[in-house]
């Protein structure tokens, strides 16, 4: 695994969660600076080879093709494959959910939807395993295979008593500590790889401009070469300070456990007020997802320490009759 290529590619993981378009992931990428293993701008097909590669999650495939013979360029049956194990650079479940819906867009040949408005528009689903939407001027989440429904308010209500109860133990805050602190590892490699690349264009450019002066290049390949890695420069420049300030950010969150609960606290108290997109991003990086049932709501968080918690959370509600 290329210690460059980690960051980007998890990068990619993340975009593609919250945008759910290749193409923009790739004008995302492009516009910040990076590049493709080649040096190439990203395209979404780049993007798509990227995230659905096995090697993210740990799991490395080999001898997969054919080489010699008829058909050589195509795949071999499994159970001839050879696997060994790497590094991660996403989890597992990162890695499910975007190929899940790499997926599910593959099946329906459909462009994406626009994003969800609603703070769970992207973990509501009914105990029927049909995903619930809110359809525009409607106050309720609703399946549109079985049309149960559950309105907005309430299903409001109960994730924010669940988030306050989320951090009420010490198991929880101890597994929040160390999501964090690999958070911020992650961003730390991010960062030193991203100045690395600042580093190698300008390193390019001043080589280019020293064959320029020598006389071995002339005005037009001067131009033809140095605009391109100048521009990627400006890029590369203007997204590090967003990264600078992101591992600033983790780096001063570095708390204790009783500050993470104070941190708790303080969000129970500030859910009533945030902005939806503000409570989609919390809900999101917190719960794998929400089943809607007759009565009964289940709440599943993205991790969780004990055999306990490993259980569902579940909640009742009374129902619209």
């Amino acid at each position: 695994m290329h210690p460059d290529e980690a960051p980007i590619r998890r990068k990619a993981y993340e975009l593609f969660l919250e945008l759910r378009r290749k193409g923009t992931v790739a004008k995302r990428l492009n516009d910040a600076g990076y590049r493709t293993r080649d040096g190439k701008p990203w395209r979404d097909m780049q993007v798509t080879r990227v995230l659905i590669e096995t090697s993210a999650k740990g799991i490395y495939f080999f001898n997969r093709v054919k080489k010699h013979g008829d058909w050589k360029s195509a795949e071999k049956p499994e159970s001839e494959w050879g696997k060994v194990s790497c590094e991660p650079i996403v989890s597992e479940m990162l890695w499910n959910q975007v190929n899940q819906i790499i997926e599910e867009q593959l099946k329906s040949w459909k462009r994406p939807g626009p994003l969800p408005v609603q703070t769970f528009g992207t973990l509501a689903q009914c105990a029927c395993g049909t995903k619930m939407y809110v359809r525009s001027g409607s106050p309720k989440y609703m399946c549109r295979s079985c049309y149960n429904k559950i309105p907005i308010v309430d299903l409001e209500g109960i994730v924010h008593e669940e988030l306050k109860a989320f951090f009420a133990s010490p198991a929880k805050l101890a597994s929040h500590a160390e999501e964090a602190k690999r958070n911020l590892s992650e961003k730390e490699q991010a960062l030193a790889a991203h100045e690395r690349e600042i580093a190698k264009v300008r390193e390019e450019m001043s080589r280019t401009h020293r064959l320029y002066l020598d006389g071995h290049v002339t005005p037009q390949g001067f131009g033809d070469f140095y605009k391109p890695a100048e521009e990627r420069l400006n890029q590369l420049n203007a997204s590090l300070p967003k990264l600078q300030a992101e591992v600033d950010s983790l780096r001063v969150g570095d708390v204790s456990s009783e500050e993470v609960l104070a941190e708790a606290t303080a969000l129970y108290d500030r859910w009533p007020t945030m902005a939806t997109d503000e409570k989609r991003r919390i809900a999101e990086s917190l719960i794998e997802k929400i089943v809607v049932g007759d009565g009964e709501i289940d709440i599943t968080f993205s991790y969780l320490p004990t055999s306990e918690e490993l259980c569902t959370s579940q909640q009742r509600w009374r129902g619209p009759g």
